[in-house]
Order: C-alpha cells, then sequence, then structure tokens
C-alpha cells in the first residue's frame, strides 16, 4: 500500500476544512484536503454563506459597538442549559482574529451585513445588525482549471442558474418591473451570466457560500495544498497508544496510508444524509424519510463514524439535532425532486403559513428554525405522533407576482410549469385552494377574513409578524405600515407544501475548546481534532443569528490549525 507522511490531514473540503488547511498551511505546516466526492467545498458551496462572528473587523469597522461580553449574555441565554462556556470563550476570543487573518493573508474578504439583525434581537445581548458577514464575490477565474471541481450552487437557489447575492441585489431582482434602475442592473448581471455560460460552461461570478468555498480554496492553493477529490476515508490510524496518526484513504489509483504528525481533523459536515441517524434523532422523521435536505448526497456522516470508532462520542443531549429550515419540493426536468429553503418569502407582506387545519401557527417572518419547530408541534397538537409535518405558504396573485413563493419567481418569469407539475397549487378562491390542499376550507377563509384587517393596518396581535428588526429586515422596505404584512385578497390563490429540514446538522462530536475531539471520559484524544457539523454545535441546539454554523466552522478552523502548530494567537 502506498504511503504518504504530512503535518495535518483534513477530512472533507468545506468552511471548516478548507479553513483549517488554509490556516495550517500559513503556519508553515505541510496540509492535505482529502474529500469523497467529485468536487470541493461541501455544503457550504451550497449555502448562504453567512459567518456569524461577534466583533468581527468588518463590523467595528463601520462604527457598530459589539464585544465578546455582550456576545456571550446573548449565546448563554440563546444555549440555556446547554451554554457551554469553555468552548463559547474560545469563540469569541478568536472569531475576531480569524476574521483579521483571513483579511490579510489569503483570498478570502468579508462584506458586512447591517441590516442582518441577530435572530432574536430583542434577548439579551442581541443586536440588530453587524455580526453576520459573507464572503465578498468571487471572480471564478481565478481559480484557473480548479474551477470544474468547485461544486455548483444550489440549482434551486439560482435564476436559471444565475447566482443572487442577498441584501440590494436582491432588491434589484424584485423591483425588475417597477424600477428602470433595477432593470438594467439585472440586464447587466443576465449579460455576464450568460457570456459566462458561453465561454465557461458554468458562471463565473460567483456569490454567498459559492464564494466562500472558492476564495478558500484559492488560498488553500495558492499556499500549496492539494484537495485530493474521489478520496473518501475509510479508516483512521492509531498508533500502540491509541493516539491518532493518520488515515487509510481510497483513492482511484488504490488506496493510501497517510500519516499525519500534527493532526488528522475531521470535517466531513455531520449527518444530513444519514438515514439511520436522521431516524435516531429527529422526532419528526420516523423513519428517517420524511427529512428533506439540500445538503450534498456525500454528507453521509462519515466524520461521526470515525470519530467514534477512535473512542469519541457524539452529543446527542441538545434539544434540537439540527437547524431546521421549510423546505418546498419543485420538480426537476429529470422528474427528480429538488430542495428550495424558503429564505426570504415568510416575510413578505401577503404571505401567511398555515397547516391542514387552514389556521396559521406561528410569527412567519421569524427565523426558520423557530418556524419549523412551530410547525411540528402545531401538526403534532392538531393530527398526533407519528403524522408528517407539513404546511402550507398561501398567497394571493398580487403578492405572488411581486414577490414570487417559493421556486416560483416574480413577474415577469412564467409560473404555469409549476401548476402543472404540482409544485405551485391555485384556486380562484380560498375554499379551491383549501381543497387542493386537503384543508379545511371554512377555516381557512376564517383565518384570511380576520387577518386582513389587521394586516392592512400593520397588525398581528396573534403572531407578531413583522414586530422585530429581524422580521423587517426581510420583509418590503417600500410597504408600509408593516413591512411583513399585507392583506390577502386578490385572487386567484396560491400554495406551496412545506417540509421540514435542515441547513446542517447540530448533534455531533464532542470537543474541547481547541478543537480536540473528546473521548467517553471527556479527555482528548491526541491527534483528532473535529469542525464545522462534525462537531456538537456551540449554540446549544438553537439558532442565534445568520451564520452560525460556518462562523464557528472558520474560527474553529482557525483555532485547531493554532494548536496544532503550537501557537495560542
Amino acid at each position: 500500500m502506498k504511503r504518504q507522511e504530512v503535518d495535518v490531514l483534513v477530512v472533507g473540503s468545506g468552511a471548516g476544512g478548507l479553513s483549517t488547511a488554509v490556516a495550517a498551511a500559513h503556519r508553515r505546516l505541510d496540509v492535505l484536503v482529502v474529500e469523497k466526492e467529485p468536487v470541493f467545498g461541501g455544503t457550504t458551496a451550497r449555502s448562504g454563506g453567512w459567518m456569524w462572528i461577534p466583533g468581527n473587523g468588518p463590523e467595528l469597522r463601520a462604527g457598530i459597538e459589539d464585544d465578546a461580553a455582550k456576545a456571550r449574555i446573548y449565546l448563554q441565554h440563546e444555549a440555556g442549559e446547554h451554554f457551554d462556556a469553555a468552548r463559547v470563550d474560545s469563540f469569541l476570543e478568536a472569531g475576531p482574529k480569524a476574521v483579521k487573518f483571513f483579511e490579510e493573508n489569503t483570498a478570502l474578504q468579508f462584506d458586512l451585513g447591517p441590516f442582518f439583525a441577530d435572530y432574536h434581537p430583542d434577548a439579551p445581548g442581541g443586536m440588530d445588525g453587524g455580526r453576520s458577514i459573507v464572503a465578498r464575490p468571487f471572480d471564478g477565474r481565478e481559480l484557473g482549471p480548479e474551477i470544474k471541481r468547485l461544486r455548483p450552487p444550489l440549482q434551486e437557489i439560482t435564476f436559471l442558474g444565475m447566482m443572487i447575492g442577498s441584501g440590494k441585489e436582491l432588491l434589484h431582482f424584485f423591483n425588475v418591473m417597477r424600477s428602470p434602475v433595477s432593470a438594467f442592473y439585472v440586464a447587466k448581471l443576465f449579460f455576464k451570466f450568460l457570456r459566462d455560460m458561453a465561454f465557461h460552461g458554468r458562471p463565473m461570478r460567483l456569490m454567498n457560500g459559492n464564494a466562500l468555498a472558492g476564495r478558500l480554496a484559492k488560498s488553500a492553493f495558492d499556499k500549496g495544498v492539494p484537495i485530493w477529490t474521489h478520496a473518501p476515508v475509510r479508516a483512521l490510524l492509531r498508533d500502540d497508544a491509541g493516539n491518532v496518526i493518520g488515515a487509510r484513504i481510497d483513492r482511484r489509483d488504490g488506496p493510501v496510508e497517510v500519516v499525519a504528525r500534527k493532526g488528522v481533523v475531521l470535517a466531513a459536515g455531520g449527518f444530513p444524509q444519514d438515514m439511520l441517524r436522521r431516524k435516531e434523532l429527529m422526532p419528526h422523521a420516523p423513519t428517517g424519510y420524511e427529512h428533506v435536505t439540500p445538503a450534498p448526497p456525500g454528507n453521509t456522516g462519515d466524520g461521526l463514524r470515525l470519530g467514534e470508532s477512535a473512542g469519541a462520542t457524539v452529543d446527542t443531549t441538545l434539544p434540537h439535532a439540527a437547524a431546521w429550515v421549510p423546505i418546498s419540493r419543485p420538480v426537476r426536468p429529470d422528474g427528480t425532486l429538488g430542495t428550495f429553503p424558503h429564505f426570504v418569502d415568510r416575510s413578505k407582506p401577503g404571505v401567511i403559513a398555515v397547516t391542514r387545519s387552514g389556521r396559521r401557527f406561528v410569527n412567519e417572518s421569524n427565523s426558520y428554525h423557530d418556524f419549523c419547530q412551530a410547525m411540528v408541534a402545531r401538526c403534532r397538537e392538531e393530527e398526533g405522533e407519528g403524522t408528517e409535518p407539513a404546511a402550507w405558504f398561501i398567497t394571493d396573485h398580487r403578492a405572488f407576482r411581486k414577490y414570487g413563493l417559493g421556486y416560483a419567481k416574480p413577474a415577469p418569469v412564467p409560473y404555469k410549469a409549476l401548476i402543472k407539475n404540482g409544485y405551485l397549487l391555485r384556486g380562484n378562491t380560498l375554499r379551491e385552494l383549501a381543497e387542493q390542499i386537503g384543508a379545511d376550507g371554512a377555516e381557512l377563509e376564517r383565518t384570511v377574513a380576520a387577518f386582513n384587517p389587521l394586516a392592512a393596518k400593520g397588525e398581528d396581535p396573534d403572531y407578531g409578524k413583522g414586530s422585530t428588526s429581524y422580521n423587517r429586515s426581510l420583509g418590503d422596505p417600500e410597504h408600509g405600515p408593516n413591512p411583513c404584512l399585507a392583506p390577502i385578497k386578490d385572487g386567484p390563490f396560491y400554495a406551496v407544501r412545506l417540509y421540514v429540514g435542515d441547513l446542517g446538522t447540530f448533534a455531533g462530536l464532542k470537543t474541547n475548546a481547541n478543537a480536540q475531539v473528546l473521548d467517553a471520559e471527556g479527555k482528548p484524544l491526541q491527534g483528532l481534532y473535529s469542525v464545522g457539523n462534525d462537531a456538537a454545535s456551540i449554540m446549544g441546539g438553537n439558532y442565534p443569528g445568520g451564520g452560525i454554523t460556518l462562523g464557528p466552522a472558520i474560527t474553529f478552523g482557525y483555532i485547531a490549525a493554532r494548536h496544532m502548530a503550537g501557537g495560542n494567537d
């Protein structure tokens, strides 16, 4: 069997793995990244790309006041009895340093999202914006031929394959039919997209998570770090004392034993595609198949199983095993079902969510994690245990053509094919729509009749839609008096069915403040580290703000590299 020696072996090529590799290589360690799929970038490349890091440089340079003490109060409130003080303090100490390191030494640059509030901004220590940052758009041509190995974005959240940024850029797309400035802006982007498709066969203007993965990969290549794809790890190597000293890897040209002098880092993306662990840890998915995920097919829990084989344990005590998000299932051209995560439409005026009862159950513009918790709870209350949770977004024709609904885009994009294939439901009346949903038509009419007069005044006494800065940040800033509320009155009416999905798993390997994996007794397993979704979340099973998976991922990647190199800054 072939044998190779390095200082650091990283298993997985998402943000956690690549940030570890880049930071370790900067400290003059010899690093190898291995990825079992044919492309690199992991779930990161499909994601929104936001990173939640309190006290980050872009935030402070913008004059936003924030500090670790305030963020610690917020995280302690959010995590409750699952607050891990040592790891949270490590994250808050190293996060700003990690951002500064990447800004000064790598291709990874950040933009601030000052409009992006914490998801519970009114909680102790919460903020109205500043803690969430995103990778700056990236020209994929800088990757050269390696661009062919970068995982493409999730098709369902692009427009014909074109990546769209959040914030002001997204507003231009919503206003394309009402503003000449927006029309020109969108036309210019679309022309560049068509040019890239003609010359390169894929978009070269990388946005969001694709930009984050692309920038980290460029940084890795610049520092001489190879990324092996088609290279699954089959087993960890251990010495007589039980220390992890490397791994056995299957390459297409044969197996290779890689000895890692400083450490092996597990960053394989958690277990969103592991049916058995889903069945065990997700109560809403009693067979494992009721859950829907946009994660890549290769995220099958390899890192967790490798850790367990070396004596590690998975933290299954968190109240939520994953970051929940409502998902709808558009039909792809080949007949398979896609996954569309609902981030923005929930907050738009003229959109509500109901269950089969025909009644609302939640503040639709609260975080997607909170939304799904309410959805599961209401479905259990109405239909009992063991029933697959189901809900629908409801809107009228005016709001639908202005904002779209899920995968169905706003005017002037045609939508009739989505009705024909069953993704989008339509009824001339609310009762007709209820029949297609299988909901109580009379109750849906009563729900909307009670909702409309108050919504017209910008009020939602039942659930408070539009009541927080986070709610309002995703509404329509040009609509008043409440950017998240409008009556639902102009037929025909439309609906999209929702499933419970995830944006990454929370239950992961137990680790310490240095990202070292712990054994059953809580002692570090020498030579083994874990970052990203392979490590148990520091958020205590909650979802405090946009980017609470990727922010800790790049921060603990920086921490792991620092520890393996013997540094403390």
